[in-house]
């Protein structure tokens, strides 16, 4: 946007925005505001949009606008102009009254905060808000005062961590006259229980300026915002007053996190037990807002004691005894008082609290001391159980997406992560008496099932006092038993596949009873996932069943089952396949190809359109035979044939044709290839006389379509194949029919960035042909064009095309210094060094570049791993370009931030040069990310 557009222009549009009912009028001035914010016209007519004061939506939009430039594109002003503009917005919160929209109220105070932070010239802003507004404005500055923390800590705006530190210590300077204007702001009105919203503000903002550790916890004796936070949480309904649910959550948020700040500094005794004794004493509030079902405020106590605990927790570990349990082992009480609430989002609040219990148990593996948490955990998992129980009125199962069902699956993870601390099979007993209790209903035995479904693969194979006992009662129960019930006993036999594997005298029944439940509407899918667990524990034993499993499967289509289940039986049955002798794997796979094969071919031969999802869909054949060629599993002795090759010499034919019919369908080509890379695994290096067509459809079709699939193909055959010299130059033909598409696809305007799928397969495959053909790779003479994308990629910020391309440097520069032995190594040596003393600068600066600006902290990690290898392999030449890299780097903001010392810079040269690890490196390029973020 060239020109600055007319105030009414901007207005008109906005009404357009906001009011027009035509929806194509919308889109056009959404754009165009667009477009006006993202040019620098938009400081001024945010500034007269907000003086004007035409209506809601035109201040709404300039005031959304002036926050969004000075968040994103603060670097647009000369410096000589912040403190007009800080003047400009101080000017406009100052005209701020009770009639001012929220929403504008919250935009201008982030914009303010945003200000502030990247405004170093401006020296304590908070004491200048406070003295400026603490009497004629102090809601405005109560929500300043509250953003401020929370952009600080928020690092959406890239300050560095220089400024940061700088800001944070202005904070602490200002703590006490924050505090005192906190104090006085929560004795303002006598009856604050009628002022919630302004007594909300008070308990976030000071909450806000704790959680980023401006206040310290040494500065809060007897303070008078955790006191009004105790009040609240104290208060008892009275003459129709009660306290609002925002109001209880304010004061529940400023606890807790008092307790995570406690976490961190253990040396806080007095504050320490002034939080402890209070929380405690919030045992009668808690009963009461269960009596009143107000869940939100149980949700808030829940919370507290939670919190309370974890920070407690190692204490409670570390000095309990049997003599003597720590004096604070009483707020696991009060944590299972809650678990014992009957909502289960509230018992689902202590679930973390659980798993930091058992991870600690475990990591001490102090059976004397697990022993003395194992009551607390019997409490836990019995109320688990109770909670788990359907309602009695439900005729049918659980659907997927159902909340509570994904809260049971949360359960049974618990389960099995805390079960050690009382015992598998002690868990497993004490459920199947609770499913022999008198008068016992179905819900409360579907439940204790689903317990014992959690722990039965930890159960001991050797058990054979309950186990036996709950298998028969399974296998005999009664015809009218609840559909619920019979699901979950059979997928708990499937979960006691192990037990069955040490005890094939039960196997044929069970298999019996599952085949039975195949075609039983609902319990078909349990059968399904039971008879896949089955087949794959117990596969030495299941060999004489293949020819009934076959049988099954070609009537699989008929079950009252999903294809997922059917796609887990074909996984079952080809790993069973895998373990029969040679001459008779042969019949049985094509046999089971063979039902996925001519579904296939029978698309194809009448043309049919491919409807997603049905068995008109290629896809849905694709994946059956994936799974079929991924589990088969054949040890084949050298000088022998594969028994599977016959099965593989029918299924490449039709997947030929499949590419051909479907090629410009990304989704349908996509798993094509995968049944490609499966058939390849399968039989490995025996079908060289498959090679040259496919080599040639996959480079034709990509050609064409770019399918990066076809790449990901080529990856395989490489992996396969380039260490056979006759296939060699075949496969390196086959990368340079690759290279002319790929580049241009990536030459495009934000090409890498739309295509990273074509990075990660692209590079995955010359990592392939560096680590199984170096010197034929080494030496093609596109090495240059692919190692200059290959640093243009670094940049890339999607995590496996990027992890993609630093294997393929870490790969390249490898071959430089690894195999030292091998005749190929004074080759490879000077290749590469050759290589690196052409690329090597540009390549660390760019490195240096990425990690800074664009990389996510968790990608650094990879790029660790090419600095070590580069260090390793010329240290001093890295060193030097490392010093390059880091000088390029700018050494202040706009604004006059001070981005990283040159001491910094020098540190954390000297920190990777010394490094001879990836996480020594990894960590100091995450020290430098942080000076720039």
């Amino acid at each position: 946007m060239d020109q600055k557009p007319s105030l009414d222009l901007v207005i008109s549009a906005v009404s357009a925005l906001y009011n027009n009912p035509n929806i194509r009028e919308k889109e056009r001035a959404s754009q165009w505001l667009l477009e006006l914010q993202k040019s620098v016209h938009a400081w001024t007519i945010a500034d007269e949009l907000l003086h004007l004061k035409q209506d809601l939506e035109s201040c709404y939009f300039a005031a959304q606008t002036m926050r969004t430039k000075i968040h994103q594109s603060f670097h647009e002003l000369p410096p000589e102009v912040h403190d007009s503009l800080r003047d400009s917005v101080l000017d406009h919160i100052s005209q701020i009254n009770e009639s001012t929209s929220t929403v504008i109220v919250t935009q201008l105070c982030v914009a303010l905060a945003d200000l502030a932070l990247q405004m170093p010239s401006w020296q304590k802003p908070t004491l200048d808000l406070i003295n400026r507004f603490s009497q004629n404005n102090i809601w405005p500055l109560l929500e300043i005062l509250t953003v401020l923390p929370e952009e600080l800590e928020s690092r959406s705006v890239r300050l560095g961590e220089n400024r940061r530190v700088e800001v944070l210590e202005e904070m602490k300077f200002c703590a006490p006259v924050v505090n005192e204007f906190l104090k006085y702001c929560s004795n303002l009105y006598e009856n604050w229980q009628d002022h919630v919203q302004f007594n909300v503000k008070v308990l976030r903002c000071f909450t806000t300026w704790i959680s980023v550790g401006a206040i310290s916890l040494n500065d809060l004796g007897e303070n008078v915002v955790i006191n009004r936070a105790f009040e609240i949480l104290n208060f008892k309904p009275q003459n129709d007053k009660t306290i609002s649910g925002a109001f209880h959550e304010a004061a529940t948020d400023c606890i807790c996190t008092l307790l995570l700040c406690l976490e961190d500094n253990n040396n806080q005794m007095q504050l320490e037990n002034f939080l402890f004794n209070n929380i405690i004493n919030l045992e009668v509030p808690y009963h009461l807002s269960v009596a009143n079902e107000d869940q939100g405020k149980s949700m808030d106590y829940c919370r507290l004691f939670t919190e309370l605990a974890e920070a407690f927790l190692e204490k409670i570990i570390s000095n309990s005894t049997v003599k003597q349990m720590h004096y604070a082992i009483k707020i696991l009480d009060l944590v299972l008082m809650c678990v014992g609430h009957h909502d289960y989002e509230i018992a689902e609040i202590t679930f973390n609290l659980w798993y930091v219990l058992s991870e600690e148990l475990y990591q001490k593996n102090n059976k004397e001391l697990t022993e003395l948490f194992k009551p607390y955990v019997e409490r836990l998992i019995t109320a688990l159980c109770r909670h788990c129980q359907m309602e009695p009125d439900n005729e049918g199962l659980l659907e997927d997406g159902d909340e509570f069902k994904d809260f049971r699956l949360k359960v049974s993870d618990l389960i099995k992560d805390v079960v050690f601390i009382v015992g598998s099979s002690s868990c497993f007993r004490q459920m199947f008496i609770n499913l022999q209790s008198p008068g016992v209903t179905w819900d409360s035995s579907e439940a204790a099932l689903f317990v014992m479904q959690s722990v039965a693969k930890s159960v001991l194979p050797t058990e054979n006092e309950v186990v036996p006992k709950v298998v028969e009662a399974i296998l005999n129960a009664p015809e009218n038993t609840h559909i619920a019930v019979k699901y979950t006993s059979v997928l708990l036999l499937g979960e006691l596949c192990e037990w069955i594997e040490k005890h094939p005298n039960t196997l044929d029944p069970i298999l019996n009873f599952l085949v039975c439940c195949l075609p039983v509407p609902g319990i078909g899918a349990a059968g399904a996932v039971a008879l896949q667990n089955i087949c794959a524990s117990c596969n030495d034993h299941m060999p004489r069943h293949v020819p009934v499993l076959l049988q099954l499967l070609h009537q699989s289509d008929t079950f009252a089952i999903s294809n997922v289940a059917t796609v887990g039986l074909l996984k079952g049955v080809a790993s069973i396949i895998g373990r029969l002798p040679h001459p008779e794997i042969t019949p049985a796979l094509l046999e089971l190809c063979s039902m996925q094969l001519n579904p296939i071919c029978q698309l194809i031969e009448q043309d049919i359109r491919p409807i997603k999802g049905t068995k008109s869909d290629p896809v849905l054949w694709l994946d059956r035979l994936s799974s079929v060629l991924r589990y088969v599993n054949v040890h084949v002795p050298e000088g022998e044939l594969n028994p599977c090759k016959p099965a593989i010499m029918e299924v490449w034919p039709v997947l030929s044709r499949t590419f051909d019919k479907y090629q410009s369908d990304i989704r349908i080509m996509e798993r094509c290839c995968r049944s490609v890379r499966f058939m390849l695994r399968c039989v490995s290096q025996d079908v060289r006389e498959l090679l040259e067509s496919l080599v040639g459809q996959i480079v034709r079709i990509y050609s064409v379509y770019k399918h990066s699939c076809f790449l990901y193909v080529g990856s395989i055959l490489v992996d396969e194949y380039a260490t056979d010299v006759n296939c060699a130059q075949g496969l390196l033909d086959m990368l340079k029919a690759f290279l002319e598409p790929t580049f241009q696809l990536l030459q495009e305007e934000n090409g890498l960035k739309n295509h990273p799928d074509t990075v990660d397969d692209f590079f995955r495959l010359c990592a392939r042909f560096i680590q199984r053909a170096p010197v034929a790779f080494l030496e093609c003479e596109a090495l240059v064009h692919i190692v200059q994308c290959a640093i243009m990629a670094s940049t890339l910020d999607h995590k496996e095309a990027n992890m993609s391309v630093m294997k393929f440097f870490y790969d390249l520069i490898n071959q430089g210094q690894s195999g030292k032995l091998d005749p190929s190594y004074e080759t490879r040596k000077m290749l590469v060094k050759r290589l690196i003393n052409e690329y090597g600068q540009q390549l660390v600066s760019t490195l240096i570049t990425s990690c800074v600006f664009y990389l996510h902290s968790y990608m650094l990690s990879e790029v660790g791993d090419v600095f070590v290898q580069l260090l390793d392999f010329d240290r001093e030449s890295t060193s030097k370009w490392l010093a390059t890299g880091l000088d390029m780097l700018p050494k202040n903001s706009n604004g006059g931030i001070m981005a990283a010392t040159p001491q910094q810079l020098t540190n954390i040269h000297e920190s990777i040069v010394r490094s001879n690890t990836s996480k020594s490196v990894t960590h100091a390029l995450k020290d430098l990310t942080r000076l720039y973020r």
